[in-house]
């Protein structure tokens, strides 16, 4: 049985201020394809919940942070295809509910708080024993963080479409990876693939990009001096820059993924990075929860 969500039509927008007479710059906007379940995190969680639905899973549980996409993503695709939802937070009971978690639980997900020193212990714990096991003789399904795995590479896979072949270049962030993985695995061989990771410190995330890769000698390359500072961290620079973007785009972007991409592209840019004739699609991957967490009118947006 296939998961469903209604979605609107991706499109590729041009981004005149990246755009020169020698290079041409356009976002896949997969942040317009949905309100709620935005950008690539439908990608990642289709085949997923599919495969909960099909093993007749009463519950769907998956893990993240107080201002996760990931989670409400879930919570609200859980819904709509009639199965229950769990997220396990990286927080603790005594600590503030975040509008993010708020619309996980109006959604009906339920809530567990793991707490931050035992999270990914915890978290290990749970999905060890492959995708799902019983609680209270109930059958629930698990997710790992952010979708990570084959299935949801899988999913990633498909967010290239037809329309995509013509660019030269594809440039997305990174977090897990599942997404550069899946984008790796789709892309044809006359296209190079750049990620920029948002973490700090990252030395094993190419392993793991190619761990989920059907052919593990196929090249991307990750350029890691763009995390602004680490995880969610930011500087009044990104800031400045966010904003001019929105005004002169009308593109939105976050603080944990978006901004810091292009940012780097922006900077990649103006060092010539790229080379002459290059056609650049950025990958808009959604989610604008971890704005939630700054003061208002710090963003335009």
């Amino acid at each position: 049985m296939k998961a469903t969500i209604r979605l609107d039509n991706i499109t590729i927008d041009p981004i005149t201020s990246f755009s020169s007479s020698n290079i041409e710059s356009s976002m896949l906007r997969l942040d317009k394809l949905h309100p709620i379940v935005s950008g690539n995190k439908w990608f990642k969680l289709r085949y997923y919940i599919e495969e909960a639905i099909s093993q007749s899973c009463s519950s769907i549980a998956s893990f993240g942070g107080p201002y996760s996409n990931h989670l409400v993503a879930l919570a609200y695709a859980a819904k709509e295809n009639n199965v229950n939802s769990i997220g396990y937070v990286r927080a603790t009971k005594e600590d503030a509910i975040t509008p993010s978690l708020q619309e996980a639980l109006a959604y009906g997900m339920q809530l567990e708080f793991i707490g931050r020193t035992n999270f990914q212990e915890v978290k290990n714990d749970l999905l060890k024993n492959n995708q799902h096991r019983s609680i209270d003789n109930d059958s629930t399904y698990f997710i790992d963080e952010g979708g990570y795995g084959a299935i949801g590479v899988k999913g990633a896979a498909t967010i290239l479409n037809e329309n995509c072949k013509e660019y030269t270049t594809i440039i997305a962030a990174v977090g897990t990876g599942t997404m550069l993985a899946g984008l790796i695995n789709a892309a044809e061989a006359h296209q190079d693939i750049i990620g920029i990771p948002v973490l700090k410190n990252e030395a094993s995330i190419e392993t793991e990009i190619k761990n989920l890769l059907k052919d593990s000698s196929k090249p991307f390359t990750l350029l890691h001096r763009f995390h602004q500072g680490g995880y969610a961290k930011t500087n009044p620079a990104l800031f400045t820059f966010m904003n001019q973007l929105w005004t002169s785009e009308k593109i939105p972007t976050d603080i944990v993924y978006t901004g810091k991409l292009l940012y780097a592209v922006d900077s990649l840019l103006k060092e010539n990075y790229f080379k002459e004739g290059s056609k650049i699609l950025v990958i808009h991957s959604g989610g604008l929860q971890g704005n939630r967490s700054l003061p208002l009118g710090t963003l335009l947006y």
